[in-house]
């Protein structure tokens, strides 16, 4: 037996996208079934760096939650990035704020219960979905099943699938999707022990071609994750603690990880291939890894998150105010092409190039000649720090910094050293 009900908008998921859209379509006035596939209020996404670029805070402010998260223990920071040259240091007088870094255990319960408690939303965990309801060429609703198997159907003027890498929605309705190759696996765990130097700035070294971090977060706690190329698998593989360990205390400038003790296993994932989808169809729309699920060296995927459910709410919040008619649903179609068109405009051109590093290569000559002058002149930095953390595109960044790089290497007198440094350093890890 199924039952039968109406919302303005069923969102499955309720993780950072799935919780932020319900709370943006709920204080626009939509009546919203956030759906959850795990009964457990508290659970959380285990394996993420949790470091939420600065171009989300706008969101987060937004929300409401940039203060919660503060007396969760949350730090503000910036991102120190050590390449073949030296240190990429946080400019003093950036023209982008801090990001926000707290883990995912404290944080995906946070914005889950504000969302609960949003007027006009219904948290509904426990819920998994296994068929998506079509009238007329359109996504119209859900059908979901509880833990003990009893059938809900959902009917609603928009489905949003924020159900993240691997999207069983996405999969459900069919859209188009494009794969793009990933070459190096991540482990990574928390520590408890000194701090890193620079923090609560993250601290990310590009290991040319491989990658290594130390996010400061809160509870005194660091998360120490690596990212190498799959060749150097099968040691994580038979000792994961121990490799985790060895290959962090063995980088330039290595961080107190030999004075620290782990406070769990670490956590791997070996297959992170890039998926990309169509973010909407007739009546769905998918936000966070649903939409993009990428490389996650850059650590964009909880802002992402965050900003991609914003840019859905401004899309569609007027339109699911309107009355459930043909005005309505061409109203709807036209804010689903607006979240789309913004989607495209803000990560296609980020994703790309994320695409290309992610294949395991080295530094190219250009990025090696960016990221050497970074190092010691503040106006490449700068401009590398907006857009690392993602508050400025790769076209602009491109005409910026590298014009800039350029005359800093003449002055400098020196020109040969980016192409001279060793390859067994970094590359860039910015969002």
């Amino acid at each position: 037996m199924s039952n039968s009900r109406d919302f303005d908008a069923v969102i499955v998921g309720a993780s950072l996208a799935g919780s932020a859209a319900a709370i943006m379509l709920g204080r626009a006035g939509a009546r919203v079934a956030l759906l959850e596939q795990r009964p457990d209020e508290k659970a959380y996404k285990r394996i993420c760096s949790h470091y939420i670029q600065s171009s989300a805070m706008s969101t987060l402010e937004r929300l409401g939650l940039v203060e919660p998260m503060m007396q969760a223990g949350a730090l503000r920071s910036r991102p120190r990035i050590h390449v073949p040259w030296g240190w990429i240091e946080p400019a003093r007088k950036s023209t982008v704020p801090a990001g926000i870094n707290l883990r995912r255990e404290l944080l995906d319960p946070l914005i889950r219960s504000a969302a609960a408690e949003t007027p006009g939303v219904e948290l509904m965990l426990g819920q998994t979905v296994h068929e998506l309801v079509h009238e007329d060429g359109s996504v119209c609703g859900v059908r979901a099943r509880d833990t003990s198997g009893t059938e809900l159907t959902l009917r609603s003027r928009l489905v949003v699938g924020a159900d993240g890498r691997g999207s069983r929605v996405a999969k459900l309705a069919g859209v188009r999707e494009r794969r793009h190759r990933h070459e190096r696996f991540a482990y990574g765990t928390y520590y408890e022990g000194p701090p890193p130097d620079g923090s609560p700035d993250a601290s990310l070294w590009l290991l040319d071609p491989d990658m290594a971090a130390a996010f400061p977060t809160d509870n005194g706690l660091t998360f120490y994750a690596v990212m190498p190329v799959k060749s150097r698998l099968e040691r994580f593989r038979k000792a994961p603690a121990e490799a985790l360990a060895e290959y962090v205390a063995g980088i330039p400038d290595a961080p107190p990880i030999r004075e620290s003790e782990p406070v769990g296993p670490p956590e791997g994932k070996i297959d992170m291939t890039n998926v990309a989808h169509d973010p909407t169809a007739p009546g769905l729309a998918l936000v966070g890894d649903a939409a993009l699920a990428i490389d996650p060296l850059w650590g964009v995927g909880c802002g992402w998150a965050l900003q991609s459910a914003q840019w859905l709410a401004d899309g569609v919040s007027d339109a699911l105010a309107e009355p459930d008619s043909q005005r309505g649903d061409s109203a709807l179609e036209s804010g689903l092409k607006r979240y789309r068109r913004k989607h495209a405009r803000a990560l296609s051109g980020h994703a790309r190039m994320i695409y290309d590093y992610a294949g395991g290569r080295n530094l190219q000559p250009p990025e090696r000649l960016l990221f050497s002058a970074a190092t010691y002149d503040p106006g490449v930095a700068r401009v590398m720090e907006a857009y690392g953390s993602r508050n400025i595109g790769p076209a602009r960044m491109m005409a910026s910094a590298m014009p800039r790089a350029l005359a800093a290497h003449l002055r400098h007198g020196l020109g040969g050293r980016a192409h001279g440094a060793s390859s067994s350093a970094v590359p860039l890890a910015g969002q």
